[in-house]
């Protein structure tokens, strides 16, 4: 490498790859004690996976490691830093978890988990179900639980609270920077992109599904991720109802779930769809189905469709998150596979790069939560057998 191309090429102690909320909560931390350039191939942040989440917060959803990590993240979510955003992060909505006649043991073992995490879920009557959701049918409801403190998420506020001031800490956003090539000279890296070379001795991979792509490009061994399609559609609310206090309701077998959202019907048929790493789009029989399971629950008809889309929720074998530095290439920092649960976990999950990277221990938060850098780190997972594929949780 000449004195020229050197000179041509971008510097920083932090090159974070993709702007969803991953990248960007990273490159919010990280800038605080760093130099930080994050690249995204897409003419703004959050177009995939980030800008087409449900913006469900519950402490009741994925496995222990997930639960533990939303806990981590609520007090960041419900009292962010003075000046961080312009209005509040989350509003009340709980969730109301609904099971059929057949579904009732399921609802029995869900709630003595969801104890262990958050002591307010309880149990209440199908009476009181409908009460508080009056588009449920009578004779679908056998039983229900709630959780009173789930919240929505205003993702937006979210995402661009992150990218706003990581850049007021001095970050670089670069966008149309899709990464073409990535190479290690000496005690950095390079990597070409569609915007020019820019070079640190540390990457962090928060692509999203296109994680392991990246990681090849890298020449480091992919973790086994599986991008998933989920769908989600608007239908017309029903006439006469007011809808805005309505929890989520969410079916205990994980079939579907809908809530209010903007005086429509925000319904998913809580498809898991393998794909490859795209820019997802509905299928029609995914919206069908999603379709005929509300029609079966509720009261609700629905005449048409008033807007459908799909993301990708990209999971590991064990459905955990994985963010580590890579074992066999120095440098290279995983922030991935954080399936549908990467918008209400990120502010536990930045705050543990950050302290990853700079000294290589998890924030004490994290610790006396329960979780160990072991059930994040990515050779945990490093194996050739086929991913697993669990599919839960409504985040992205």
């Amino acid at each position: 490498m000449n004195s020229s191309d050197s000179a041509s090429i971008r510097e920083a102690d932090i090159v974070i790859i993709g702007g969803g909320i991953a990248g960007a909560s990273a490159a919010y931390e990280l800038a605080a004690v760093s130099s930080v350039i994050l690249l995204e191939r897409e003419s703004h942040c959050g177009y995939h996976s980030t800008g087409r989440s449900a913006a469900s917060f519950t402490e009741n959803y994925g496995n222990a490691v997930v639960r533990r990590l939303a806990i981590a993240s609520r007090s960041f979510l419900e009292a962010p830093p003075e000046g961080f955003c312009d209005h509040p992060l989350m509003r009340p909505r709980g969730m109301l978890t609904i099971a059929r006649q057949d579904q009732l043991g399921r609802l029995e073992e869900e709630l003595e988990r969801a104890r262990q995490f958050v002591p307010s879920i309880h149990l209440i009557s199908p009476g009181e179900a409908l009460a508080r959701v009056p588009v449920l049918r009578s004779d679908y409801v056998a039983g229900a639980i709630v959780e009173p403190d789930s919240r929505e998420i205003d993702v937006n506020e979210l995402h661009q609270g992150f990218l706003r001031n990581a850049r007021k800490r001095g970050a670089q956003i670069v966008t149309d920077a899709g990464v073409e090539a990535i190479e290690r000279h000496g005690n950095r890296w390079v990597l070409r992109t569609s915007r020019g070379r820019f070079a640190a001795p540390t990457i962090v991979n928060a692509a999203g599904a296109w994680a392991d792509r990246i990681a090849g490009m890298a020449g480091v061994a992919p973790i086994g991720l599986v991008p998933k399609r989920r769908t989600a559609f608007h239908v017309a609310a029903p006439d006469g109802g007011a809808i805005a206090g309505w929890p989520l309701v969410n079916d205990v077998g994980e079939e579907f779930y809908f809530k209010a959202d903007a005086g429509q019907i925000f319904v998913s048929p809580s498809d898991a769809t393998p794909s490859e790493p795209m820019d997802a789009y509905p299928d029609d029989f995914d919206v069908a189905v999603g379709v005929d399971r509300l029609q079966r629950a509720t009261t609700i008809e629905v005449r048409r469709i008033e807007h459908q889309w799909a993301g990708l929720r990209s999971f590991v074998s064990d459905a955990s998150p994985v963010m580590g530095f890579d074992d066999t290439a120095e440098g290279f920092f995983w922030l991935a596979g954080q399936g549908g649960y990467g918008v209400k976990t990120s502010p536990a999950l930045a705050r543990a790069c950050r302290d990853l990277i700079h000294s290589r221990r998890l924030p004490d938060d994290l610790l006396r939560q329960g979780i160990e850098p072991g059930d994040l780190a990515p050779g945990r997972i490093r194996t050739t057998s086929a991913p697993g594929t669990q599919t839960t949780g409504k985040t992205a």
